[in-house]
């Protein structure tokens, strides 16, 4: 017997906000399915208030009202049943967070978990990673933000160690990240991966989802620090303006994703690796196979 059930996952980060709906696929005998069904997100860029003003500006708090509203009438729409909305390093951190969660309860009705990163980095280890690594091998998973990267060591299938660290691209853009901040990074890197003979990279999120589409690289293949140096060169020869125009990048892309690849090269060349594979998956795949398994509270529709 097939049973087809619809979960939600809202992720409300620093750069964009975005709500993952998967068909959940149950087929007796056979293990469960979990497909996406339909993608949105809006670039609201809360971390360019937050981290500057320590606020959320009433601009972008009505922005937040009318995207969760919208959410609120897609979840509807698409008849799901589950859903979990999360927030982020820039809610976190805005004055304004815990008012703005209210206003959304009241105005969406969305319940909103205002998660710490350590959680962030738990719930995007509870996605379906082994079936896009090697057992056998160990990797540095490396998921970045606009606020906030966490970085997981994952050693034959199993996560050893994790941290969350303050450095991300609306952070960088508004030149924010100390220089303490990369060498306590660098050094947490070296120190967790000496161990290891050999680590590959693990690279989550959507600039390094956007370069490996633009590498043209078939699922599963990697690619290399020499590909990735390149075009990190390359984009920073080009303007803001010409890499909408010539190299067809969403304005909001075109300058978050030099930041970006800052820290997935600094990853790189801190674990000495020579490789980045991109699975494609982010906290809102965590957040619906973690409703799915229970591991976090969820909310009906």
């Amino acid at each position: 017997m097939l049973s087809i059930k619809k979960y939600a996952a809202i992720d409300i980060g620093s750069n964009a906000v975005r709500l993952l709906i998967s068909n959940i696929i149950e087929e007796k005998g056979k293990p469960v399915q979990f497909k996406k069904n339909s993608l949105v997100r809006v670039p609201i860029r809360l971390g360019a208030d937050v981290f500057v003003k320590q606020r959320i500006s009433k601009e972008n708090t009505q922005r937040i009202l009318d995207t969760m509203l919208a959410f609120r009438l897609l979840m509807k729409s698409h008849k799901v049943v589950k859903y979990k909305a999360c927030a982020t390093s820039a809610m976190r951190e805005s004055s304004n967070g815990k008012k703005i969660v209210d206003l959304v309860l009241q105005h969406a009705e969305i319940s909103i978990d205002v998660i710490e990163g350590e959680e962030e980095a738990a719930i995007i280890a509870a996605t379906d990673l082994n079936k896009f690594i090697d057992n056998n091998k160990t990797y540095l998973y490396v998921d970045v933000g606009g606020g906030s990267t966490e970085f997981s060591i994952i050693h034959r299938g199993k996560q050893e160690a994790s941290k969350s660290f303050k450095i991300g691209t609306v952070r960088l853009l508004n030149d924010m990240v100390k220089k303490e901040a990369w060498e306590e990074l660098e050094q947490w890197i070296k120190t967790n991966v000496k161990q290891y003979d050999k680590i590959d990279v693990l690279g989550s999120g959507g600039n390094i989802n956007k370069i490996f589409k633009i590498s043209g690289k078939s699922m599963g293949k990697p690619l290399t620090y020499f590909y990735l140096s390149s075009y990190y060169h390359l984009l920073q020869s080009y303007s803001y303006e010409e890499r909408i125009t010539e190299l067809s990048l969403n304005q909001d892309r075109a300058d978050v994703i030099i930041p970006a690849m800052r820290i997935y090269l600094s990853a790189m060349k801190w674990s000495g690796s020579k490789y980045i594979y991109v699975p494609k998956i982010g906290l809102a795949d965590g957040i619906i196979k973690s409703i799915y398994y229970d591991t976090v509270s969820s909310n009906t529709q």
